[in-house]
């Protein structure tokens, strides 16, 4: 330990756990959870993580329990926390993209919009988002809270509707049930306690780790390329080469020929390679990028 110098970091644990391990080593931070309790290794002296659950994350951090901490937007607007929003990283264990909140109904149901349901009951984990929901839209609903298997609690006649979170909607229309509107888009979000935040190291710390984070996520979806252009075609070549930047060229020694470094989409390098071939590049080779800044 460095002394008093160390940033308390929440760590969600369930569905994102594993994500947000990986994100987090593709940053530069090992993190190695323990069976046995809830405070994983991490191979930076100035940092304890806590592994909780991300409805809970918000709270801790609210608290000052947890300095900084990894969670979604969802359970900072349920749990209603005053806390510094650093920054965004959409990231998951589907996709690259925002969760959706749904409010779902059976698909026999005659329900088809959320006025609908004035006097059902609605059961959901995310209570009080969709208790203001209702109120604001001047609907009268009663809200249950759900402790799990939400779905099926339509399916039971438990409830007449659900307030559910889901990325691909398959789960939903696996238990027969229709969405009929979309209440909340949410992500995860990287959050700080005002306290530390106004702390001039652990704020340094916090924004090193989003800058290394979204580095990550950045390369995630790129790569490099690299590859030997004879001088009489670069042009040709330099046509068809998208990039952040302008490519990176060197001459090769003693020859006519010119080596070429690019970063492209991932996506791209399919297509890419053979019309690079076509116009004359050899020795072309991809690699994978860990962070770019």
């Amino acid at each position: 330990m460095n002394g008093e110098k160390i940033l308390k970091l929440g760590i969600p644990k369930g569905s994102l756990e594993e994500a947000t391990m990986r994100l987090f080593a593709r940053a530069g931070w090992k993190i190695k959870p323990h069976h046995r309790n809830y405070f994983p290794e991490v191979n930076d002296p100035e940092m304890v993580c806590s592994l909780c659950r991300a409805q809970e994350i918000s709270r801790y951090v609210e608290n000052g329990t947890m300095d900084a901490g990894l969670t979604g937007k969802d359970w900072i607007m349920e749990n209603e926390s005053d806390v510094e929003i650093v920054s965004d990283l959409i990231y998951s264990k589907v996709s690259n993209r925002p969760a959706r909140w749904v409010l779902a109904v059976a698909g026999e149901s005659p329900f088809r919009r959320p006025e609908d349901l004035a006097g059902k009951k609605i059961a959901t984990e995310l209570k009080n988002f969709t208790h203001n929901y209702f109120q604001n839209a001047g609907i009268p609903v009663q809200v249950e809270f759900s402790w799990g298997a939400t779905e099926a609690k339509v399916v039971e006649g438990l409830a007449d509707a659900i307030v559910e979170v889901t990325e691909t909607g398959t789960t939903i229309k696996a238990h027969g049930l229709r969405i009929i509107a979309e209440l909340l888009q949410t992500n995860t979000q990287f959050i700080a306690n005002r306290d530390a935040w106004q702390d001039p190291w652990k704020r340094q710390k916090i924004e090193t780790i989003n800058t290394l984070l979204h580095g990550a996520l950045r390369a995630d979806r790129l790569v490099g390329l690299k590859m030997n252009v004879p001088a009489d075609k670069m042009e040709t070549v330099m046509e068809l080469l998208p990039s952040m930047t302008a490519p990176t060229v060197a001459n090769l020694y003693n020859t006519d020929w010119l080596s070429v470094e690019i970063v492209v989409e991932e996506d791209l390098v399919r297509d890419l390679v053979p019309k690079l071939q076509q116009k004359g590049a050899e020795a072309i080779i991809e690699y994978a990028l860990n962070k770019v800044i």
